[in-house]
C-alpha cells in the first residue's frame, strides 16, 4: 500500500474547539462539475441608490429617514430577530418539550456612505473607523447581554439581501451553541494545560508556516487546520485579548491592515466581490463578566462558499448536514494559494463590472 499523503487521501481532523471531526477529500478536486453555479459577484453598484434603505438619506420601509451620515450609521434592525421586551415562556417539567427566554436586540452597521465601498477597497483609515464603531457598540451591549454577536454577511450566496457594505450586531440574553460549546472546549484545555488554545495554536502556527496567510505584531491569520469550508479563515490576537473592547490603539490599526489585506486576497482568488460570513468570538459578556475567562483568545472567523471559482461554491448538504463536516481541498493547500495571492490592491475592476485579466498587475496601495 502506498504511503499516505495529505494532499491525495482521504482523512479527518479534530476541531478542537468544538469537539467535531472533519473529513477531507482532497481526490474529490479532480471530479468534474456540473452542479449549480452562482453568477459572479461583481462591485460594479453606483455609489448611491435611492431605492436602498441603507443610502444616506434614504427613507426605510418603516417610515424612518437616515441621516446623511459621512461614515459609519448604526441603527436598530427594522425586522430584527430579537427583542428587548417580550414575555417569558412557561417553564416546563418534561424534558423533551423545553423552552427557555430570548430576549435581546439587533443592530445594523453601515460601514460607509458610498454603497460600492467594500471592506477590500476601503482605506485602512476607513476600516479602524469601522472597527471603533464594532468597540463602541459592543461596550454598550456587553454590560447587558451575555453575549454580542457582531457579524457580516457579504454576498448574494451568503444569504445578504442588501447589497450596501455593511454588519449586523446582536445581543442575546442567552448564550448561544456555538461560542457556548467553544467555551466549553476552551476552558477544558486550559483546566488541563494551563494555557489558552488558541494562543498555543498560533504560536504553533507561526512555527510551522504552512497554514499562516497573513501576520503582523498583533494578528495572525491562518487556514485553521480543521477548517470545513474552502478557504476558511481565522483571525487570532497575539496578545492575549479576551474581548474586542480590550484593544490597544495600535492592535486597532494593526486590524485595519489586516482586515484589508485578507479581504483583498479573497477578491483576487477568483476575481470578484468575494462572499462569507465572518464574525467575531471573544469571552463572554453581561452577567459572565468577571468570571473566570483566562481560557478565552479573541478571534475571528470568516466562512467563504467559494471553491473552485466564482461561479462554484460548497454546499454543506447531506453527508455534511447528517454527519460531519466535509472538505475538498487540503487547508494547506488553500493557505498557500491565499498566501501567494497579492493582498496590496484588489485585481477586479470594481466599477465597470467586467474582470480584468489574471496577469494584471498588483500595485502598492497609495
Amino acid at each position: 500500500m502506498a504511503n499516505f499523503e495529505p494532499t491525495e487521501h482521504q482523512h479527518t481532523r479534530y476541531n478542537p474547539l468544538n469537539g467535531q471531526w472533519i473529513l477531507v477529500s482532497p481526490h474529490r478536486m479532480k471530479r468534474p462539475w456540473s452542479g449549480q453555479e452562482e453568477r459572479a459577484q461583481l462591485n460594479d453598484l453606483p455609489e448611491f441608490d435611492p431605492s436602498n434603505p441603507l443610502c444616506p438619506g434614504v427613507t426605510r420601509s418603516n417610515g424612518c429617514k437616515n441621516p446623511i451620515y459621512t461614515s459609519t450609521f448604526v441603527f436598530t434592525n427594522d425586522f430584527p430577530a430579537l427583542l428587548e421586551d417580550v414575555p417569558l415562556p412557561p417553564e416546563s417539567d418534561d424534558p423533551l418539550f423545553q423552552t427557555g427566554g430570548a430576549r435581546g436586540t439587533c443592530r445594523v452597521m453601515c460601514f460607509h456612505p458610498k454603497s460600492n465601498k467594500t471592506l477590500p477597497v476601503m482605506t485602512p483609515k476607513e476600516i479602524r473607523t469601522v472597527i471603533d464603531a464594532w468597540i463602541a457598540e459592543f461596550k454598550t451591549l456587553a454590560s447587558k447581554y451575555t453575549w454580542v454577536q457582531i457579524f457580516e454577511n457579504k454576498g448574494a450566496s451568503m444569504g445578504c439581501s442588501n447589497p450596501h457594505p455593511h454588519c449586523q450586531i446582536w445581543a442575546c440574553s442567552f448564550f448561544p451553541n456555538e461560542p457556548r460549546v467553544k467555551d466549553e472546549k476552551l476552558r477544558e484545555y486550559y483546566q488541563k494545560n494551563g494555557t489558552a488554545l488558541l494562543d498555543d495554536y498560533a504560536r504553533k502556527e507561526i512555527t510551522r508556516k504552512e497554514r499562516v496567510v497573513i501576520e503582523n505584531a498583533d494578528w495572525l491569520v491562518v487556514v485553521p487546520f480543521w477548517a470545513s469550508w474552502p478557504f476558511e479563515t481565522m483571525i487570532i490576537s497575539r496578545n492575549g485579548n479576551r474581548r474586542i473592547s480590550d484593544l490597544s490603539l495600535q492592535q486597532i490599526n494593526n486590524l485595519a491592515i489586516v482586515i484589508k489585506e485578507l479581504t483583498i486576497k479573497y477578491d483576487n482568488l477568483f476575481k470578484c466581490s468575494f462572499p462569507y460570513s465572518m464574525g467575531w468570538h471573544g469571552a463572554p459578556t453581561g452577567d459572565l463578566i468577571g468570571q473566570d475567562d483566562r481560557h478565552w483568545t479573541l478571534h475571528a472567523i470568516y466562512y467563504p462558499p467559494l471553491l473552485r471559482s466564482a461561479t462554484v461554491r460548497k454546499f454543506m448538504v447531506g453527508f455534511e448536514l447528517l454527519c460531519q463536516p466535509q472538505r475538498d481541498l487540503t487547508p494547506e493547500q488553500a493557505a498557500g494559494r491565499l498566501r501567494e495571492l497579492c493582498g496590496k490592491k484588489t485585481l477586479q475592476r470594481t466599477y465597470l463590472g467586467f474582470l480584468i485579466s489574471n496577469r494584471a498587475v498588483c500595485d502598492e496601495v497609495e
